[in-house]
Protein backbone atom coordinates (compact mmCIF):
# COMPACT_ATOMS: atom_id res chain seq x y z
CA UNK A 1 0.00 0.00 0.00
CA UNK A 2 2.99 2.18 0.56
CA UNK A 3 4.40 2.45 -2.92
CA UNK A 4 0.27 3.63 -3.89
CA UNK A 5 0.08 6.30 -1.50
CA UNK A 6 3.16 7.54 -2.23
CA UNK A 7 2.62 7.68 -6.24
CA UNK A 8 -1.38 8.99 -5.08
CA UNK A 9 0.01 11.85 -2.99
CA UNK A 10 2.77 12.70 -5.51
CA UNK A 11 -0.01 12.52 -8.56
CA UNK A 12 -2.24 14.73 -6.54
CA UNK A 13 0.86 17.55 -5.88
CA UNK A 14 1.71 17.35 -9.93
CA UNK A 15 -2.10 18.23 -10.39
CA UNK A 16 -1.89 21.31 -7.75
CA UNK A 17 0.76 22.61 -8.94
CA UNK A 18 0.03 22.28 -12.68
CA UNK A 19 -3.27 24.31 -11.79
CA UNK A 20 -1.33 26.91 -9.47
CA UNK A 21 -2.66 25.73 -6.10
CA UNK A 22 0.80 24.66 -5.08
CA UNK A 23 3.49 28.03 -5.43
CA UNK A 24 6.65 26.44 -4.81
CA UNK A 25 8.49 24.23 -6.77
CA UNK A 26 7.94 20.24 -6.53
CA UNK A 27 10.28 17.89 -7.43
CA UNK A 28 8.58 14.22 -7.74
CA UNK A 29 9.59 10.54 -8.20
CA UNK A 30 6.43 8.79 -9.59
CA UNK A 31 8.09 5.51 -10.57
CA UNK A 32 10.44 5.74 -7.66
CA UNK A 33 8.97 4.72 -4.81
CA UNK A 34 9.89 0.89 -4.88
CA UNK A 35 12.95 2.26 -3.53
CA UNK A 36 12.41 4.22 -0.52
CA UNK A 37 9.39 1.91 0.32
CA UNK A 38 11.94 -0.92 0.07
CA UNK A 39 14.53 0.54 2.25
CA UNK A 40 12.58 1.73 4.91
CA UNK A 41 10.83 -1.68 6.16
CA UNK A 42 14.17 -2.31 7.36
CA UNK A 43 14.71 1.05 9.54
CA UNK A 44 13.77 1.98 12.97
CA UNK A 45 12.51 5.45 14.04
CA UNK A 46 15.91 5.90 16.25
CA UNK A 47 17.94 5.58 12.45
CA UNK A 48 19.28 8.82 11.32
CA UNK A 49 17.33 9.32 7.71
CA UNK A 50 18.64 12.32 5.37
CA UNK A 51 17.35 13.07 1.88
CA UNK A 52 17.40 15.71 -0.84
CA UNK A 53 15.34 17.50 -3.20
CA UNK A 54 13.50 14.76 -4.38
CA UNK A 55 12.21 13.32 -0.76
CA UNK A 56 8.48 12.79 -0.76
CA UNK A 57 8.85 9.21 -0.82
CA UNK A 58 11.49 9.42 1.57
CA UNK A 59 9.93 11.09 4.39
CA UNK A 60 6.24 9.17 3.73
CA UNK A 61 8.73 5.97 3.90
CA UNK A 62 8.95 6.42 7.37
CA UNK A 63 5.90 8.68 8.37
CA UNK A 64 2.71 8.30 6.70
CA UNK A 65 1.30 11.30 7.77
CA UNK A 66 0.07 12.46 4.31
CA UNK A 67 -1.51 15.21 6.32
CA UNK A 68 1.46 17.17 7.22
CA UNK A 69 3.01 16.51 4.15
CA UNK A 70 0.46 18.02 1.80
CA UNK A 71 0.29 21.15 4.66
CA UNK A 72 3.76 21.62 4.09
CA UNK A 73 3.70 21.72 0.40
CA UNK A 74 0.68 24.08 1.37
CA UNK A 75 2.57 26.29 3.06
CA UNK A 76 0.50 25.58 5.89
CA UNK A 77 1.40 26.18 9.41
CA UNK A 78 0.35 22.30 10.25
CA UNK A 79 3.08 20.86 7.85
CA UNK A 80 5.89 18.61 8.47
CA UNK A 81 8.07 21.92 8.81
CA UNK A 82 5.12 24.10 9.78
CA UNK A 83 4.57 25.52 6.25
CA UNK A 84 7.97 27.33 6.59
CA UNK A 85 9.95 24.45 4.31
CA UNK A 86 7.73 23.49 1.08
CA UNK A 87 8.30 20.51 -1.11
CA UNK A 88 12.10 20.14 -0.53
CA UNK A 89 12.55 21.10 3.36
CA UNK A 90 11.02 18.24 4.95
CA UNK A 91 11.69 16.56 8.09
CA UNK A 92 9.82 14.39 10.74
CA UNK A 93 12.21 13.93 13.95
CA UNK A 94 10.06 11.12 15.84
CA UNK A 95 10.38 8.81 12.96
CA UNK A 96 14.23 9.55 12.26
CA UNK A 97 14.15 11.53 8.95
CA UNK A 98 16.40 14.06 9.81
CA UNK A 99 15.86 16.23 7.08
CA UNK A 100 15.89 17.06 3.27
CA UNK A 101 17.83 19.85 1.06
CA UNK A 102 17.87 21.06 -1.95
CA UNK A 103 21.57 21.64 -1.88
CA UNK A 104 23.33 19.32 -4.04
CA UNK A 105 25.06 16.63 -1.49
CA UNK A 106 23.84 18.82 0.84
CA UNK A 107 22.51 16.33 3.49
CA UNK A 108 25.03 13.25 2.24
CA UNK A 109 28.01 15.09 4.80
CA UNK A 110 25.22 15.36 7.54
CA UNK A 111 24.29 11.47 7.06
CA UNK A 112 27.90 11.13 7.32
CA UNK A 113 28.26 12.71 10.83
CA UNK A 114 25.10 11.10 11.98
CA UNK A 115 26.64 7.68 11.54
CA UNK A 116 29.60 8.30 13.13
CA UNK A 117 27.56 9.71 16.33
CA UNK A 118 25.96 6.70 16.24
CA UNK A 119 28.76 4.21 16.02
CA UNK A 120 30.22 7.07 18.85
CA UNK A 121 27.33 6.22 20.70
CA UNK A 122 26.90 2.12 20.38
CA UNK A 123 22.96 2.36 19.56
CA UNK A 124 22.94 0.10 16.97
CA UNK A 125 21.32 2.58 14.83
CA UNK A 126 22.31 3.55 11.18
CA UNK A 127 22.32 6.60 8.95
CA UNK A 128 20.59 6.65 5.30
CA UNK A 129 21.85 8.81 2.57
CA UNK A 130 19.62 9.03 -0.21
CA UNK A 131 21.11 10.58 -3.20
CA UNK A 132 20.60 10.94 -6.69
CA UNK A 133 22.99 10.23 -9.50
CA UNK A 134 23.80 13.93 -10.48
CA UNK A 135 24.96 13.86 -6.80
CA UNK A 136 27.74 11.49 -7.43
CA UNK A 137 29.21 14.20 -9.60
CA UNK A 138 30.49 16.35 -6.56
CA UNK A 139 33.80 16.13 -4.66
CA UNK A 140 31.62 15.57 -1.42
CA UNK A 141 29.99 12.90 -1.91
CA UNK A 142 33.60 11.04 -2.60
CA UNK A 143 35.40 12.43 0.52
CA UNK A 144 31.83 11.07 1.96
CA UNK A 145 33.11 7.51 0.66
CA UNK A 146 36.35 7.91 1.39
CA UNK A 147 35.84 8.64 5.12
CA UNK A 148 33.28 6.42 5.75
CA UNK A 149 35.38 3.62 4.67
CA UNK A 150 38.14 4.65 6.40
CA UNK A 151 36.30 5.12 10.48
CA UNK A 152 34.11 2.31 9.41
CA UNK A 153 30.77 4.29 9.98
CA UNK A 154 27.18 2.59 9.48
CA UNK A 155 25.79 4.62 6.98
CA UNK A 156 24.01 3.10 3.49
CA UNK A 157 24.25 5.27 0.62
CA UNK A 158 21.39 4.94 -1.20
CA UNK A 159 21.84 5.96 -5.08
CA UNK A 160 18.77 6.38 -7.13
CA UNK A 161 19.96 6.22 -10.60
CA UNK A 162 17.06 7.50 -12.96
CA UNK A 163 19.94 8.51 -15.31
CA UNK A 164 19.36 11.81 -15.47
CA UNK A 165 20.89 15.42 -13.57
CA UNK A 166 18.36 17.80 -13.92
CA UNK A 167 18.13 16.98 -17.81
CA UNK A 168 21.11 15.71 -18.65
CA UNK A 169 21.68 12.12 -19.32
CA UNK A 170 24.27 10.10 -17.48
CA UNK A 171 25.79 9.48 -21.11
CA UNK A 172 26.71 13.19 -21.42
CA UNK A 173 27.97 13.51 -18.22
CA UNK A 174 29.92 10.29 -17.59
CA UNK A 175 31.94 7.85 -19.08
CA UNK A 176 30.04 4.94 -17.78
CA UNK A 177 25.92 4.91 -16.66
CA UNK A 178 26.36 3.05 -13.54
CA UNK A 179 27.86 4.55 -9.97
CA UNK A 180 28.46 1.47 -8.10
CA UNK A 181 32.34 1.38 -9.50
CA UNK A 182 32.94 4.77 -7.07
CA UNK A 183 32.05 2.37 -4.05
CA UNK A 184 34.25 -0.21 -5.39
CA UNK A 185 37.20 2.27 -5.17
CA UNK A 186 36.64 3.25 -1.84
CA UNK A 187 36.40 -0.75 -1.01
CA UNK A 188 32.85 -0.93 0.28
CA UNK A 189 30.89 -3.37 -0.38
CA UNK A 190 27.67 -2.37 -3.06
CA UNK A 191 25.37 -3.64 -5.19
CA UNK A 192 23.30 -2.65 -8.26
CA UNK A 193 19.73 -3.45 -8.08
CA UNK A 194 16.30 -3.00 -10.17
CA UNK A 195 14.99 0.22 -8.53
CA UNK A 196 11.38 -0.63 -9.85
CA UNK A 197 11.82 -3.87 -7.83
CA UNK A 198 10.50 -3.04 -4.16
CA UNK A 199 11.51 -6.85 -3.43
CA UNK A 200 14.54 -7.30 -4.65
CA UNK A 201 15.10 -3.20 -2.89
CA UNK A 202 14.17 -4.74 0.42
CA UNK A 203 16.30 -8.00 0.03
CA UNK A 204 19.23 -5.80 -0.01
CA UNK A 205 18.81 -3.25 1.86
CA UNK A 206 17.91 -5.80 4.43
CA UNK A 207 21.02 -7.68 4.56
CA UNK A 208 23.00 -4.51 4.33
CA UNK A 209 21.40 -3.06 6.88
CA UNK A 210 21.76 -6.46 9.78
CA UNK A 211 25.23 -6.54 9.14
CA UNK A 212 25.90 -2.50 9.82
CA UNK A 213 23.78 -3.31 13.02
CA UNK A 214 26.16 -6.21 13.70
CA UNK A 215 29.82 -4.00 12.89
CA UNK A 216 29.24 -0.62 12.03
CA UNK A 217 31.12 -0.09 8.58
CA UNK A 218 29.16 1.39 5.21
CA UNK A 219 27.38 0.14 2.33
CA UNK A 220 25.95 1.64 -1.35
CA UNK A 221 22.59 0.72 -2.89
CA UNK A 222 22.44 1.54 -6.65
CA UNK A 223 19.23 1.48 -7.81
CA UNK A 224 18.10 1.93 -11.16
CA UNK A 225 15.09 3.69 -12.21
CA UNK A 226 13.62 6.14 -13.99
CA UNK A 227 11.14 9.43 -12.81
CA UNK A 228 7.90 9.60 -14.90
CA UNK A 229 7.72 13.59 -14.46
CA UNK A 230 10.48 15.68 -15.71
CA UNK A 231 13.23 17.14 -13.11
CA UNK A 232 10.67 19.69 -11.49
CA UNK A 233 6.56 20.23 -11.37
CA UNK A 234 4.48 17.95 -13.16
CA UNK A 235 5.96 18.36 -17.12
CA UNK A 236 7.87 15.60 -18.93
CA UNK A 237 10.76 16.96 -20.13
CA UNK A 238 10.53 15.07 -23.10
CA UNK A 239 11.78 18.13 -25.46
CA UNK A 240 14.28 19.02 -23.17
CA UNK A 241 16.57 16.60 -23.00
CA UNK A 242 18.67 15.25 -26.19
CA UNK A 243 18.39 11.18 -24.33
CA UNK A 244 14.55 11.72 -22.74
CA UNK A 245 11.78 10.34 -25.49
CA UNK A 246 8.41 9.79 -25.07
CA UNK A 247 9.07 5.91 -26.56
CA UNK A 248 11.65 5.89 -23.43
CA UNK A 249 9.31 7.26 -20.87
CA UNK A 250 6.61 4.50 -22.07
CA UNK A 251 8.89 2.03 -21.99
CA UNK A 252 10.06 2.34 -18.34
CA UNK A 253 6.33 2.98 -17.85
CA UNK A 254 6.25 -0.39 -18.41
CA UNK A 255 8.38 -1.14 -15.33
CA UNK A 256 5.92 0.28 -13.02
CA UNK A 257 6.78 -0.84 -9.31
CA UNK A 258 3.31 -1.07 -8.39
CA UNK A 259 2.15 -2.56 -10.98
CA UNK A 260 4.66 -5.35 -11.39
CA UNK A 261 4.43 -5.96 -7.63
CA UNK A 262 0.62 -6.29 -8.02
CA UNK A 263 0.89 -8.41 -11.53
CA UNK A 264 3.36 -10.65 -9.38
CA UNK A 265 1.16 -11.63 -6.44
CA UNK A 266 -1.77 -12.06 -8.41
CA UNK A 267 0.28 -14.34 -10.50
CA UNK A 268 1.14 -16.42 -7.33
CA UNK A 269 -2.74 -16.22 -6.16
CA UNK A 270 -1.69 -14.74 -3.20
CA UNK A 271 -3.45 -10.93 -4.31
CA UNK A 272 -6.27 -10.40 -6.35
CA UNK A 273 -7.15 -7.41 -8.83
CA UNK A 274 -10.43 -7.24 -6.93
CA UNK A 275 -8.53 -6.50 -3.86
CA UNK A 276 -6.50 -4.26 -5.92
CA UNK A 277 -9.50 -2.13 -7.60
CA UNK A 278 -10.61 -1.97 -3.69
CA UNK A 279 -6.59 -0.73 -2.31
CA UNK A 280 -6.70 1.66 -5.19
CA UNK A 281 -10.35 3.25 -4.07
CA UNK A 282 -9.16 3.33 -0.20
CA UNK A 283 -5.97 5.21 -1.23
CA UNK A 284 -7.86 7.83 -3.42
CA UNK A 285 -10.66 8.72 -0.08
CA UNK A 286 -7.29 8.69 2.24
CA UNK A 287 -5.36 11.35 -0.63
CA UNK A 288 -8.64 12.87 -0.85
CA UNK A 289 -9.41 13.31 2.92
CA UNK A 290 -6.33 14.43 3.77
CA UNK A 291 -5.91 16.99 0.51
CA UNK A 292 -8.83 18.94 1.45
CA UNK A 293 -8.22 18.60 5.54
CA UNK A 294 -4.91 20.51 4.61
CA UNK A 295 -6.47 23.03 2.62
CA UNK A 296 -8.84 24.17 5.74
CA UNK A 297 -5.19 24.84 7.49
CA UNK A 298 -4.01 28.35 8.39
CA UNK A 299 -1.11 29.50 7.13
CA UNK A 300 2.24 30.48 9.21
CA UNK A 301 1.16 33.86 11.12
CA UNK A 302 2.94 36.93 9.45
CA UNK A 303 5.00 37.84 12.31
CA UNK A 304 6.80 34.58 12.29
CA UNK A 305 8.19 35.82 9.16
CA UNK A 306 11.55 36.12 10.69
CA UNK A 307 12.01 33.61 13.72
CA UNK A 308 13.71 31.26 11.91
CA UNK A 309 16.10 33.62 10.45
CA UNK A 310 18.11 35.79 13.05
CA UNK A 311 19.36 34.29 16.36
CA UNK A 312 19.01 36.88 19.30
CA UNK A 313 20.58 36.57 22.31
Amino acid sequence: MSMSVIRAAEIKIAEAKKNGLVKGPVHLGVGQEAIAVGVSKNLRNTDRIFGAHRSHSHILGVDNDLHKLFAEVLGRNTGFSAGMGGSMHLASKSKGFLGSVPIVTGTVPLALGAGLASKLQKSGDIAISYLGDGATEEGVFHESLNFARVSNIPILFVVENNLFSSHMHMSLRQPLNTINRFAKAHEIETKLVDGNDVVEIYRTSSEFIRKMRLKPEPYLIEAITYRWFGHVDWREDIDVGVARSKKDLLNWKKRDPIKRLSDAMINKKIWTIEKQHTLDSKVDELIDENWEKALKDDFPDRKSLLDNVYKYD
